[in-house]
């Protein structure tokens, strides 16, 4: 499969299926356990149907027989430094069986040809430290922030 065959698209509610195995492959990947409920509540964000308001959407690279290769899902947003919106890259998965083949990089230049559609100001993304085969790929586009990320969980939830 070339890159030519493959194509970037908005996630739509066909996609349903293929977008909850590669969500679970992406969770196992990052050795979080996935969650059914919150698998249930992202995707019903993703298609707009939450009942909370929100700014996340998905996208999808498809093959040239229209399967589901690779997902992302991100988040548009606010923030005290631009006076436009920014997008958190949150999630890009692709599937391990297509990797090394461009569908990662074809899908964040997606997201930065609607970054600049759009007139966001920024998209971001973090990864592990050690995802060295990512941040490869990362690395092709722009140098790491320098920021550390730190994290602190509700542990009363």
């Amino acid at each position: 499969m070339s890159t030519a065959s493959i194509e970037i698209r908005m996630i739509e509610q066909r996609d349903e299926s293929r977008w909850r195995a590669l969500w679970e492959g992406y969770c196992l990947f990052y050795g979080k356990p996935p969650d059914p409920d919150v698998a249930e509540f992202t995707w019903a964000r993703l298609m707009g149907n939450s009942g909370t308001p929100t700014r996340i959407f998905g996208y999808v690279a498809v093959d040239e027989r229209d399967n589901v290769i690779g997902i992302a899902n991100c988040v548009l947003h606010e923030n005290t430094s631009t006076l436009r919106p920014v997008c958190y890259l949150q999630d890009l998965f692709v599937d391990p069986a297509v990797r090394a083949r461009g569908t990662g990089k074809q899908m964040i230049e997606w997201l930065l040809a609607r970054m600049h559609e759009e007139k966001w100001a920024r998209v971001y993304w973090a990864t592990r430290e050690d995802n060295y085969r990512a941040r490869g790929l990362y690395d092709q586009f722009t140098p790491h922030s320098g920021f550390l990320r730190y994290v602190i969980y509700n542990q009363t939830l």
